[in-house]
């Protein structure tokens, strides 16, 4: 059994493998120039979304975990002409059996049907009546959440920074907003039917009715379906964040990490901890057992955070340090240090 990461940062790719999830080989940076937003890893195929400043955004696989790399001659995600729109970057990739997902920005989703080699914009969002009226947030504006259901291919829900949450039951022609109960408290409506800066959504594949949200501003859960939303953040030191998973095998666990808003975005009083809930978001924990204890004040990013499917978490921070924990979040080790600030983590066994 081999645990592998996927570490997109700032400058370049980086891979690493271990058997123990303690001690770590890490490779040589792969796309040194450019910035590797998105990751997706699969036994057979690594997924990394780079953008070059000079040539722009594309998606390249590797069929052997890195030594060797192959990217279309084509642009693989590309607003069609009619759109009179150009890809600013690609900053999600999701598999879902023989579909390849891409949120980008602007705020869009395209799909494959052949691995990656081409994708399609799907135009029931893109034609959206609210689409003129998404905004950029801090980050930009993208969609950054897609979670098809696991076994419903009609149903997929995904979330963008500014816009919020939108669900699809038909496949993707049609798409409705489902914020209700998730605050704006920067629009004079703090609850809009859209307009929500939703950082990153979760579910767990066993539960595919309830996710969890964290916002800008607010931490929540929903139990029907993403139909209405509850907060959850009492117990967090702070309601601020980015990052939002669920445990791999425990559908009441979920992992968030607390930053101190708004534009500190420091870890509060800082300390590096990830906050750990067994009860589905009634109560929190703090987890720092292996984690520095003070002076720590970078941040972790939406898709920074990730878990394995033998209870391994992992997260990356801004100042480009990797930690692992083999035991659910009891104890961390630490993966890498002095990277480039990272932007996103995924983990596999196998």
């Amino acid at each position: 059994m081999e645990f592998q990461l996927g570490i997109g940062t700032r400058k370049g790719l980086f891979l690493a493998r271990s058997e123990d999830r303690e001690n770590w080989e890490l490779s040589e940076p792969k796309f040194p120039m450019e910035a590797v937003r998105a990751v997706a890893l699969t036994p057979a195929k690594v997924y990394a979304a780079a953008v070059n400043e000079h040539f722009g955004p594309t998606i390249a696989t590797s069929g052997d975990f890195g030594e060797t790399w192959a990217e279309p001659d084509h642009a693989p995600v590309a607003f069609p002409a009619d759109t009179e729109t150009a890809l600013e970057g690609i900053w999600q990739i999701v598999l879902a059996g023989d579909v390849v997902y891409a949120g980008v920005e602007p705020s869009a989703l395209f799909r494959s049907e052949d691995g990656g080699e081409t994708f399609e914009l799907v135009r029931g969002l893109w034609d959206h009546e609210h689409r003129p009226h998404w905004t950029p947030g801090g980050g930009g504006q993208m969609i950054h959440t897609i979670l098809p259901h696991p076994t419903d291919p009609r149903r997929i829900t995904v979330a963008m920074s500014t816009g919020g949450v939108y669900r699809t039951e038909d496949g993707g022609k049609s798409w409705t907003a489902s914020n209700r109960g998730i605050s704006a408290g920067f629009l004079p409506d703090e609850e809009p039917e859209f307009g929500q800066c939703v950082h990153k959504v979760a579910m767990h594949p066993a539960r595919p009715e309830r996710f969890f949200l964290q916002n800008h501003g607010g931490v929540y859960r929903s139990d029907d379906d993403a139909k209405t939303w509850k907060s959850i953040a009492g117990g967090l030191p702070n309601d601020f964040g980015f990052a939002m998973v669920v445990h791999p095998s425990k559908p009441d666990t979920v992992y968030n990490f607390p930053l101190v808003a708004d534009v500190l975005r420091f870890p509060p009083e800082g300390r590096c901890r990830v906050y750990r809930s067994e009860d589905a978001g009634e109560t929190w924990t703090g987890l720092g057992n292996g984690l520095p204890d003070k002076g720590f004040y970078a941040g972790v990013l939406r898709d920074g955070m990730c878990v394995d499917a033998r209870d391994g978490i992992y997260f990356g921070t801004r100042s480009g340090e990797v930690w692992a924990s083999p035991d659910g979040g009891d104890s961390w080790h630490q993966v890498a240090a002095h990277l480039p600030d990272v932007l996103c983590v995924r983990a596999q066994v196998v």
